[in-house]
């Protein structure tokens, strides 16, 4: 998993007990090392290690902040100090999970020790009031499986969150001249998000490439590594301009500190190299740094996402929407020319010529089955928005190139969604569901989650920990 800091601030509000909050401060911290949450807690700023006044906060900020927290947790260990807790949010711009134990039975003489959910009511609404966005993970016991979950998906919206606020895309070659649906508005991307592109011409890569190549030593690991895991149906040339590719790539997204690339992959790089890049993207695409097809930015933000809502070491792939299922009404080809990672296969890939090019380098293999995420980042007229779903791998007929078939709820619903926009044939695929996290996510970065299902409600309810 990646690694996501917490910051740790538990709160209190001096009506109620202070010892139980103390206890409950502890038994929360206890649990989050169980479950190997790293966090910085505020033991170290008063006597307590709770959160409760002005003073503290800002000592609590100034750690927060030197420690470059991803996420901020509000365990509201009696009723809480709610001002407090918005300021401090505010000022971290960090996603903000609330939560408070479960109370427990009242004493015998009515007395009441934390008023846990009525804090968590008021600190809602002041943080709506300081418009700060948050996440509620429901009123519960430290050791209730929903606790656990709902933990984990926090970790995982701050690595989505944290992603998107720092995407810089490789941008290889303009977009191909005929796909004028891949354009994108670069300011705007900057403007409203912070994704960067570092747009570099093709003889720069190919440049890399050769220079990659007379070095030998990485381009032979590369085919080693070919010809261990794919069968190859292409010359030891042609297979050593494949992993020349994998390997210019490579340097180039790390040369331009990137975390993804988008690649004008036909029909100049052909002409050049006498190969398809679509094996050398699956290699990436398998090393975690995913380069998607014909320079779709949007594509290779919609991976990035994914990925890191997966947040551990499943891969996302790159694919068309292409054609309906023969035999089944709400079947669909997910199709691409050969750029899936090999994790994703469900057979041994083979290294060969895709459907529509005469050249060699792509790979062929039926992905495996299983539920699958769909996803889709895109925007036009300065509104942007992630289209979300469910689907499941099925069987149908045999095809080329990276493929698989799956079946949705409803195709028509889909596939007008899809073409009414603001999406394009592009999506990209997950062996995973991470549709509560992506959904949960949008709220952070700004975007509109758009479900192609009328699922929302059941989206929700998973959140709300039912």
């Amino acid at each position: 998993m990646a690694k996501i800091v917490l910051g740790y601030a538990p709160t209190r509000r001096s009506i109620f007990s202070a010892p139980d909050a103390i206890k409950y401060r502890g038994l929360t911290a206890d649990r989050l090392r169980e479950l190997n949450v790293e966090f910085v807690d505020i033991t170290d700023i008063n006597e307590e290690g709770l959160l409760y006044n002005e003073e503290d906060r800002l000592k609590a900020l100034e750690k927060f902040r030197k420690a470059g927290v991803d996420g901020l947790f509000l365990p509201h260990c009696n009723f809480g100090t709610e001002f407090i807790c918005a300021r401090l949010a505010k000022d971290l711009n960090v996603p903000v999970l609330l939560w408070g134990p479960l109370d427990e039975r009242p004493q015998p003489n009515g007395v009441r020790l934390r008023d846990t959910q009525c804090g968590l009511f008021a600190t809602g609404k002041v943080l709506r009031r300081f418009d700060v966005p948050f996440t509620y993970m429901t009123n519960c016991r430290l050791n209730d499986p929903v606790f656990e979950r709902g933990i984990r998906d926090f970790l995982a919206v701050c690595n989505v969150v944290r992603t998107f606020r720092s995407i810089r895309i490789l941008q290889i070659g303009p977009r191909p001249f005929e796909f004028w649906s891949t354009m994108c508005n670069e300011g705007e991307l900057l403007e409203k998000f912070n994704i960067q592109l570092s747009p570099i011409p093709l003889p720069e890569l190919t440049a890399e490439i050769r220079n990659c190549i007379s070095e030998k030593e990485e381009v032979q690991e590369i085919v080693t590594y070919c010809r261990a895991n794919m069968d190859i149906n292409v010359t030891d040339a042609q297979l050593e301009k494949i992993a020349g590719l994998a390997a210019a790539m490579e340097h180039l997204v790390g040369k331009y500190h990137c975390n993804a690339g988008a690649i004008q992959c036909w029909n100049a790089l052909q002409g050049e190299l006498g190969i398809m890049p679509c094996a050398a993207n699956a290699l990436l695409n398998d090393r975690g740094i995913p380069i998607v097809c014909e320079t779709d930015i949007h594509g290779a933000i919609t991976a990035l996402m994914v990925e890191a809502a997966a947040n551990d070491d499943t891969r996302s792939f790159f694919a068309d929407w292409t054609i309906r299922h023969p035999d089944n009404p709400n079947g669909e080809l997910l199709q691409h020319c050969g750029p899936w990672p090999l994790s994703v296969a469900g057979c041994r890939p083979c290294i060969t010529y895709p459907l529509a090019f005469d050249y060699p380098g792509a790979i062929t293999a039926e992905a495996k089955h299983g539920d699958v995420t769909l996803a889709r980042f895109n925007g036009d007229h300065g509104k942007y928005s992630l289209l979300l779903g469910g689907a499941k791998g099925i069987d149908g007929p045999k095809g080329m190139g990276t493929y698989l078939w799956v079946e949705v709820e409803n195709i028509k619903r889909l596939e007008a969604k899809i073409v009414e926009g603001p999406y394009i044939h592009h999506c990209v695929g997950i062996h995973k569901n991470v549709i509560p996290v992506l959904y949960e996510a949008c709220k952070y970065i700004g975007i509109q989650p758009d479900l192609y299902d009328p699922i929302e409600e059941d989206v929700k309810a998973y959140l709300r920990g039912e």
